[in-house]
Order: C-alpha cells, then structure tokens, then sequence
C-alpha cells in the first residue's frame, strides 16, 4: 500500500472517528457566571398577566356559542383559547414560515393534516403542524371543543385557491400568487399527535417531553405528582432567563407558581401562567392527582440561570 494512500486511509479513520465523538450528546458543565439582572422587577408586557383562570374566561363568554380569547401576544409568541361549538369547521389552510400546534381542553376535534392518516383530537392531545403544510379541524360529537393554540406572533395564514378565503383583514386584501411550498416533515422532536393521558395509562414513570421544537421556538410536556417530589421550600427563587419570556398551560391537575414580584398560587387545568424574561420563577407539581403542565419558551433550550449553590 503506497503512502499515499495509507496516509489518507489514516486521515479517513481519524475523521469518522471524530465524527461519531462529534455526535455523542454534550453534558452541561455548571459555570460560573456574571449575569446583569434588572434592579427592579421587570413589568409584564401590556394585557399580559401573570395567571389567568380559564374559569374566569368561560364566566366572561358565558351564553357565547363561539369565542377566541388571546392570552399571550407580547410580540415574539401568541397563545389564545378557541371554543367552538358542534360542526364548527376549519377550512384547509397552512401558514407559510412557521409552525402551530394546540393542545385540546375539552371535546373532540377531527384532524386532518397533508401526509397524516386523519385521527381525533380529544382532551390532553396535543396536535403539532409544521409550516407549509395544509390542515383543517372539524369539531365533532355533540359537545363544544376548546382548544389553546401557539405560533409566532403576526403568524401568516394562507388558502389553496380552491377554498374561499374569509374576509380580508383591515388594510389589506386577498392576492392570488403561487408559492413553492414543502410540506414539513416529522422527526425526533415533532410528532402529529400525542395525548398525554394515554402515553401516562401506558407508562406509570411518564414524564413527558419534548412535543415540537424549531428554529423558532419549543415546547416541553412536564408530566409528574408532587409525592416523588422533595419537599416544598418556600424560600427557592428557581431560575431566570436571560433573554425569553415563558408561559405555561396547566394540561392536567394543579401546579404551584412561585414568581418574583407576585404572591405564590395555584393553578389548575386550562389556566395558563406568564413570567417575563429576567424574572425569578420556581414551579412544581402540587396536589394528591398526576400534574400536567406544558413549557414554552422562544428560545429552543434557553439558559436556566440559578442562585449559587450554598
């Protein structure tokens, strides 16, 4: 075997084997940091508040066969509540940059999304659709469904030109154009459809999980009871983050907030919480039930910055 070759047959091996260490997972290496905190606790955005009660929101649209609520839009995330009564249809429509998914509080909705076979949304699924790719909702059976829906704030919609369009919004109208579309694909982290209380009946360790993560933002499912948990300590800050907001939905059973500036509370299924960044905010499982409660964040793995160790 000439040099040559022996040398770049050595060069070959080298670098696969850097490429399979390059591919093993990283594990966090506590450092010690400065990092700037505000002196003053930082204000929540206008309209956003800390904990809003779903039972509030139901008390407030009482009567109302239909309504849509918008509970976080502080220019980087939307979350908002849709109920829907019986029959009530989605037409197919997609959004072109970025991604949607919801989680289902109450009744059944028929999902049918580009490439999936079509399944039924019930309370606890979660419902993931990446960009580009068309969908529709249908709410069947004969009880209401509500849903909590997030994207990016100021999200695009758009309608394959053989559906009709609503009506166009103030200062714009429809124009028909053709886009290159891909439809998105699922991987590891991004799966179409999971409902919590069954991968829970199928597993008694569940705790959850990644649900949808992106270029743009991410969601995790915390799944677990408080008697696994150690005591509470009233005096843990938690954590902060740096540069995101986050906001959570209860999805099942109660969890306690704990947030700088506010006084502790307790929040139960549908009710959803929203600390801004810079924000000290300690979480936890509470009460004798499973607790549910789903993260999401902007940033996708955005730092957890906590007090030293004593």
């Amino acid at each position: 075997m000439s040099r040559t070759r022996s040398l770049a047959l050595i060069a070959l091996a080298c670098g696969c084997a850097w490429t399979v260490r390059a591919q093993e997972p990283l594990r966090p290496v506590p450092t010690a940091a400065w990092a700037p905190k505000p002196a003053v606790t930082p204000a929540y955005p206008l309209g956003h508040k800390p904990w809003v009660r779903l039972a509030d929101l139901k008390a407030k649209h009482k009567g109302e066969a239909a309504w849509r609520e918008v509970i976080v839009d502080d220019g980087r995330l939307t979350g908002e509540y849709h109920a829907a009564p019986p029959g009530t249809t989605i037409g197919r429509r997609f959004h072109p940059d970025t991604r949607e998914w919801f989680a289902v509080i109450e009744g059944d909705l028929r999902v049918e999304i580009e490439g999936q076979a079509p399944f039924t949304a019930t309370r606890g699924s979660l419902v993931n659709i990446p960009r580009q790719t068309i969908y529709s909702l249908e709410t069947i059976g004969s009880a209401p469904s509500l849903r909590f829906a997030v994207n990016v704030s100021r999200a695009k919609t758009l309608y394959p030109q053989d559906v009709e369009a609503p009506a166009a919004a103030a200062g714009t109208k429809w124009l028909p154009i053709t886009i290159n579309r891909t439809p998105g694909r699922y991987d590891e982290f991004n799966q179409p459809h999971l409902n919590i209380h069954e991968a829970a009946a199928k597993n008694d360790k569940y705790s959850g999980g990644r649900f949808f993560c992106d270029d743009k933002s991410e969601m995790l499912v915390l799944y677990g009871h408080e008697k696994n948990m150690p005591p509470l300590d009233p005096t843990d800050k938690g954590h902060y983050h740096a540069e995101s907001a986050e906001f959570w939905l209860v999805f099942a059973g109660q969890i306690r907030y704990a947030f700088e500036g506010q006084q502790p509370f307790i929040a139960s299924e549908g009710d959803v919480a929203y600390v801004p960044a810079n924000t000290w905010h300690a979480t936890r499982y509470t009460g004798p039930a499973p607790s549910c409660r789903l993260s999401i964040t902007e940033y996708v793995g955005n730092a957890l910055l906590l007090e030293p160790r004593k």
